[in-house]
């Protein structure tokens, strides 16, 4: 799937609750599917900047496709960053670097988040594109 058919997915999802309180279940459900980052790589050259909570974000290439993995010690967080790599993982590196994420603003995700939590979540997609572009310098 592409990314933009993975956000479309995500917006008919969250499209199904009427509430905030069962969206924020519903993320904490996806925090629960989260492919957990190896335990080596939960140290802080692998930690989000920016974040509340402590996420850690890992990536690497395989046939020319970014794969993230992740994790964090909060539940929101969690279920936010399991739904960013949803998005981009298993992607090829410029389509994360020209990728929108305008899904974030369609499901009321940053609106109902603290702003803490919302810096955190840009800083989330922030260091998912500055792998994307790691990896697309290597391929060119």
């Amino acid at each position: 799937m592409t990314i933009a058919e993975i956000q479309d997915e995500i917006i008919d999802e969250f499209s199904m609750f009427d509430d905030w309180e069962e969206r924020y279940q519903y993320m904490i459900d996806l925090g629960k599917t989260l492919p957990l980052i190896d335990e080596q790589y939960k140290t802080e050259d692998y930690i989000i900047r920016g974040c509340q909570s402590k996420v850690w974000v890992h990536a690497e290439m395989n046939a020319d496709k970014v794969i993230f993995t992740a994790d964090s010690d909060a539940i929101i967080t969690k279920g936010i960053i399991a739904i960013l790599i949803r998005v981009f993982s298993d992607q090829h590196p410029k389509d994360i670097i020209e990728s929108h994420t305008e899904f974030i603003d369609q499901i009321g995700l940053k609106e109902h988040l603290s702003p803490t939590r919302a810096n955190g979540l840009v800083s989330m997609i922030k260091q998912i594109k500055m792998y994307a572009i790691a990896y697309q310098t290597q391929l060119n």
